[in-house]
């Protein structure tokens, strides 16, 4: 267990999460959870950075490491590339969905051959799926003849899930705006808000106009990774004014 995942545990326990929760959004067993807490101090007395030293005390010990996996380097590197993306936080199921249909050749599954690669419960898949979809990172096409869903990664995915992103930024910037107005801009938290949601409103901004710039180049005929493609629509509309 990383150290981030202790910091998240913690967090769990002062909001007051139950455990199957909190190891529902870490992607881990319940029983895996409920032991670490135990181990360490119990819900009220849990501490994630004595927790992780404590860990790696016990590992210097003598308690045996789980075995690593062996495999191609392909393999490791793409363990590598998880773990990254679990640090910045996408549950590890997520994150290992999305690296699947990225490398498959055509970029494309079924629910079913998802489950059957990655060996998980086609809940799993649906749970990881469906965020994926609310994301923006993949999206979903009906194949007709075999009357199932299948899950795509397209050359467009990154573009779409950085445009959702950005409009989740700059409609959080406008909600403190609004807040501040709300409280009043004369005190400290109305201050406070007004100038974090002027921080974010900009960053929405920025990044909006940066990925329309990205997309005038992409599609520029003399581009020579332009390739003819099907566009989707957008989730989030740009801004008026």
């Amino acid at each position: 267990m990383t150290q981030q995942e202790r910091r998240r545990i913690a967090t769990g326990l002062t909001d007051g999460l139950p455990y199957a929760e909190i190891a529902r959004r870490l992607d881990r067993p319940t029983s895996t959870i409920s032991r670490e807490i135990a181990r360490n101090g119990g819900p009220g007395d849990y501490r994630p950075q004595e927790a992780h030293l404590a860990t790696v005390q016990r590992a210097r010990r003598g308690t045996p490491a789980p075995p690593r996996a062996t495999g191609s380097p392909g393999d490791a590197r793409e363990e590598e590339i998880i773990e990254m993306a679990v640090r910045t936080g996408l549950p590890r199921t997520m994150a290992r969905v999305h690296l699947d249909l990225m490398m498959s050749e055509e970029g494309r599954r079924t629910a079913a051959e998802l489950t059957r690669r990655l060996k998980i419960s086609p809940a799993s898949v649906s749970v990881a799926v469906n965020y994926l979809l609310h994301h923006g990172f993949i999206r979903r096409e009906r194949d007709p003849r075999r009357r199932r869903d299948v899950y795509v990664v397209d050359d467009d995915s990154w573009y779409h899930s950085i445009v959702i992103s950005a409009g989740q930024t700059l409609e959080a910037g406008r909600a403190a705006t609004a807040a501040a107005e709300a409280v009043g801009l004369d005190g400290p938290v109305g201050r406070r808000l007004v100038r974090g949601g002027a921080l974010l409103e900009r960053i929405g901004l920025d990044i909006l106009r940066s990925v329309e710039r990205w997309r005038v180049y992409a599609d520029r005929p003399e581009n020579p990774s332009r390739e003819p493609r099907a566009r989707r629509p957008v989730v989030f509309r740009w801004p008026r004014g």
